[in-house]
Order: C-alpha cells, then sequence, then structure tokens
C-alpha cells in the first residue's frame, strides 16, 4: 500500500466519532477511559495518511483480548503481526491493503498512551512543530512512495526528539 498524504479533512473528526460511539459500547467491559482521537488525522492543518487512528485504553490488555471476536464481527481486522504487541492490540478496517481506520487497545497507565495523547496535543498547539513535521512527512513520502514500515521508522527520530523537548522520555516502540 502506497505512502499517500492528503490535506486535513475535516470529516475525519466526525468519522471518527462515527467509529468512537460503537466502539465504546463493544469495549465497554475493558475500558478505563474514553476512546480517543490520536495520530495526524486528529490534528487539524495537519496532511495525512487518510487513517483515522484511534486509541482505547483498556484495564488490562490480557482481558482485552477477549474482544477479539467481538471486534471480528463489528468489522475489525487484528493484526497478528504487529511489532508493538508486547504494548498493544493493534486492528484495522476494512481491509490490510485499503485500510481506513486504525485502533490501538493499550493498558490506560502504559506509557505510550501518554506519548501519543502529548504528541498529538503538542502538535496541535505548536504551529512550527507541526509545520516542521508536516513538510518531513511529505518528504518522506515521496522517497518511501512505496515503503509504509521505512516511511514509519523514518518519521520515529522527529517524534522522539519531539516527546524529549516537551519533557518526555520515549518508550521503546517494540
Amino acid at each position: 500500500m502506497p505512502v499517500e498524504l492528503v490535506d486535513h479533512n475535516p470529516a475525519w473528526k466526525h468519522e471518527f466519532c462515527k467509529q468512537r460511539d460503537g466502539l465504546t459500547i463493544i469495549l465497554a467491559p475493558w475500558l478505563a477511559g474514553p476512546i480517543e482521537h490520536v495520530g495526524s488525522t486528529a490534528v487539524p492543518g495537519l496532511s495525512s495518511k487518510p487513517i483515522i487512528d484511534i486509541l482505547a485504553p483498556v484495564t488490562s490488555l490480557i482481558d482485552a483480548r477477549a474482544a477479539l471476536s467481538i471486534l471480528g464481527e463489528a468489522g475489525w481486522i487484528a493484526w497478528p503481526t504487529d511489532p508493538s504487541k508486547s504494548w498493544r492490540l493493534w486492528f484495522l478496517r476494512p481491509r490490510a491493503d485499503a485500510r481506513t481506520h486504525h485502533l490501538y487497545l493499550i493498558r490506560h497507565d502504559d506509557p505510550h498512551v501518554r506519548e501519543l495523547r502529548a504528541f498529538r496535543d503538542a502538535l496541535r498547539r505548536d504551529v512550527r512543530m507541526r509545520n516542521e513535521y508536516q513538510s518531513l512527512k511529505c518528504d518522506l513520502a515521496n522517497v518511501f512512495h512505496d515503503d509504509r514500515e521505512a516511511y514509519t521508522i523514518a518519521k520515529a527520530g522527529f517524534i522522539e526528539s519531539s516527546l524529549i523537548a516537551i519533557g518526555i522520555q520515549p518508550q521503546p516502540r517494540e
């Protein structure tokens, strides 16, 4: 699947809300807090791959595995080769080759939850950081047009340094 960035679409917020409402019902037994819109589509003015990233903080990652079949029935596909499966359960929809949504179930007190929120919030409030990130993403999308994994890895340094700049020591991603 190629890396293609598009201008921010205000409809992404509505799409997130639609998914959030259904997921809140499905995941109610495991949720430890509200479901949140994270990632670039959650940042007004930032170009992004048109994939809505959704964070569902759960009380226990082990217990949340019981939601696999329910999420599957609702159209969510578990990503079995996720390199970060030690700290999250990752789902996508509608298909691996045409994703429009990612869903991350992460234990509510895992440091990665704080990182996702902090990076999103920093991009929302810091125009300079948002512009730098957008420029980097555009450059990387051109370089790694046909390699999503390399694109994601190449962004990691910016994300890490941004988190450090706001006082958060990033955790390993795997």
